[in-house]
């Protein structure tokens, strides 16, 4: 009798361990509330703002390429590395970058220093139409962010910083890169962080309302840190230890031999 007590004891153990480990899904499912929101809503137009230590390319075109030569950066070579690890002195030719300095500005040939920090690309792109235009005739300005990059932490499977293509990048774009939360990540508790001019702020987005997509936060800003926060089971688990599965092994080969003995003993 005693070792059927213990099996029911055992058993009653692994199914409220099993309960827990359940998670409903309001905690796991995402934009729970789409339906209710209007079709019509646009999402929120967001251009990210040109920040000191940011890369820029601009490159400067128009009708007569020969006009447009002193507005241009000179192309530099960098060296690359063959498949037998040899060292291209040659290299391939590419465009060199402004670095925006502490104080926001850039040294443009001929226009001389340049205030274009808290600017949008845009913004930058009419201004320097606008300047060049006294130059040259039909000006045409392509503008890009070399050196955007995001970071996303904690509960994802795969964590790290991601460089991105464009200037554009939402919070989902991002968790979508680090292969998605974990079952053990808070989807209705992330944290961004952001700084602008020094100055940091941070905010805390629940993905399981689809009205996360009208917030500030849902495009994200370059050198954002996503920050996805570990849920209870996890905690719990981490204060248990790393043994663990060991000790679930444990309990079920225990099981399978009072079973037999059981089975035998009748």
């Amino acid at each position: 009798m005693k070792i059927i007590s213990l099996l029911k004891k055992t058993i009653l153990f692994l199914f409220v361990l099993l309960a827990f480990s359940c998670k409903p899904r309001k905690e796991l499912v995402y934009y729970q509330n789409i339906d209710a929101l209007k079709s019509s809503e646009q999402l929120n137009s967001y251009e990210i703002k040109i920040q000191p230590d940011d890369l820029l390319m601009i490159i400067v075109s128009a009708d007569d390429p020969e006009t447009a030569i002193p507005f241009n950066l000179s192309t530099i070579s960098v060296p690359s590395v063959t498949n037998n690890n040899v060292m291209n002195a040659r290299g391939e030719e590419s465009m060199q970058s402004y670095l925006v300095d502490a104080s926001g500005t850039i040294d443009f040939p001929v226009l001389g220093k340049l205030k274009v920090g808290g600017l949008s690309r845009s913004e930058l792109m009419k201004l320097l139409e606008t300047k060049i235009s006294s130059y040259i005739k039909n000006p045409i300005i392509n503008i890009r962010l070399t050196n955007f990059k995001i970071s996303v932490q904690g509960e994802v499977t795969v964590p790290g910083t991601y460089s991105i293509n464009s200037d554009r990048v939402t919070l989902i774009e991002a968790i979508s890169m680090a292969k998605d939360l974990t079952i053990y990540g808070k989807r209705d508790n992330i944290l961004v962080i952001r700084e602008v001019n020094g100055v940091k702020s941070y905010t805390r987005v629940d993905i399981t309302k689809a009205d996360f997509i009208n917030s500030p936060f849902y495009y994200l800003a370059q050198n954002d840190v996503v920050y996805v926060e570990p849920n209870k089971t996890r905690i719990n688990g981490a204060a248990v230890g790393a043994n663990t599965g060991v000790i679930i092994s444990i309990t079920s080969l225990l099981i399978t031999v009072i079973t037999l003995i059981v089975t035998t003993t009748k």
